[in-house]
């Protein structure tokens, strides 16, 4: 362990808590887990037992005994603005689960309580994931001219919201949001973890929406449990003034009459006679390097790549070295954003978001 790491406290003990819990286990350089709370007595003794670190009864608890630099929340929605508030209280920097509350009213009162503190960012993961991340880089190098829309069609609401802003660079604008939902059958293969071994086609919903953010648009299209459904493909169009992306390939204006398409090519160590082990090394556009993996060697997948990244970005913020991750304004943006689709989809009019307190503190 380096006098540089950052100690934390995990409070959770579900599944996403253990995607922290392996990352620091793995990442001892960066971070250090000194202790964990839960609501569950039991799973709490077990997780400890587990992951070797000391189990408490409150997030008060491990401050008082551990003095973590940091909390990581992963809690279910409904309680997290608790533990949020809990943290802040004690003057503990926050790392939390997505959404930061589960409604409109809750991210309100959130907000009020521990807005002005400066100390909640927010774990959204997706504009890390490393095939995102190098659309990203491209979409920011002016590679395609100005970004116009964005339409993401692979995770659900807040988490798809939060892409579209990160490529349009959208603020706290309001935004206009019409959706509708249309129910069709589909099989469903894969559930979270396991094969479902049922072939019988059962309905599905889609949720269709288009969001204006007031000079450039998101179209939002998700299918029930795409997220897991190998039968849905996951797709995302970014389109700018002189070019697009689409999922792996960009087509754009290089010169006078001259339009290219070029591969996004992810190098992939560990096929055939490679011999450095399965892992993602970079993803480029020809000789330009777009993303490199902050983790070699790690063979970590996307998911825990990008989770990884917020957890070290987080660490680094924590110590002054780096910019704050996601500050619980973005979040709360999103997700209210995300609940306007919601809402659009179930009364079938339009909704404009409103202005929050939140976006005029971040102005």
């Amino acid at each position: 362990m380096t006098a540089m790491a950052s100690r934390f406290g995990m409070v959770g003990v579900g599944w996403r808590a253990q995607y922290f819990l392996r990352l620091a286990r793995q990442l001892p350089a960066e971070v250090e887990v000194v202790g964990l709370v839960g609501h569950t007595r039991d799973a709490v003794a077990q997780m400890a037992s587990r992951w070797e670190v000391p189990a408490y009864g409150s997030i008060s608890e491990l401050v008082a005994t551990q003095h973590p630099d940091f909390v990581v929340i992963a809690v279910p929605r409904p309680v997290a603005p608790g533990a949020i508030r809990a943290a802040v209280e004690l003057e503990v920097p926050a790392l939390t689960e997505t959404p930061p509350a589960p409604d409109l009213e809750g991210m309100r009162g959130l907000w009020q309580v521990v807005g002005g503190s400066g100390l909640v960012q927010v774990a959204e993961q997706y504009p890390l994931v490393p095939s995102h991340a190098s659309r990203l880089a491209l979409a920011r190098s002016g590679a395609i001219g100005t970004v116009t829309s964005v339409q993401v069609s692979s995770t659900h609401l807040y988490h798809a919201v939060a892409l579209m802003r990160a490529f349009l660079d959208a603020r706290f604008e309001r935004a206009t949001v019409s959706a509708r939902t249309f129910v069709a059958p589909l099989i469903d293969p894969l559930a979270r973890d396991r094969w479902t071994y049922d072939d019988r086609p059962k309905d599905a919903t889609t949720t269709i929406a288009t969001i204006d953010f007031g000079g450039s648009m998101g179209l939002y299209d998700f299918t029930d449990n795409q997220w897991h459904n190998q039968l849905r493909s996951r797709r995302i169009v970014i389109r700018g003034s002189a070019g697009e992306i689409e999922n792996d390939e960009v087509v754009r204006l290089v010169g006078p009459r001259t339009i290219v398409r070029s591969p996004l090519v992810r190098r992939q160590t560990g096929y055939d006679l490679d011999l450095d082990g399965f892992d993602t090394d970079h993803i480029s556009l020809g000789d330009t390097i777009l993303y490199r993996n902050p983790f070699p060697s790690l063979r970590l997948s996307d998911e825990e790549i990008a989770i990884g990244t917020m957890l070290t970005a987080m660490a680094a913020w924590i110590r002054g070295e780096g910019p704050a991750p996601y500050p619980l304004a973005e979040a709360c943006q999103d997700h209210l954003i995300a609940l306007a689709i919601d809402q659009s989809a179930s009364s079938g009019s339009p909704v404009t978001t409103s202005g929050e307190a939140w976006a005029a503190a971040a102005r």
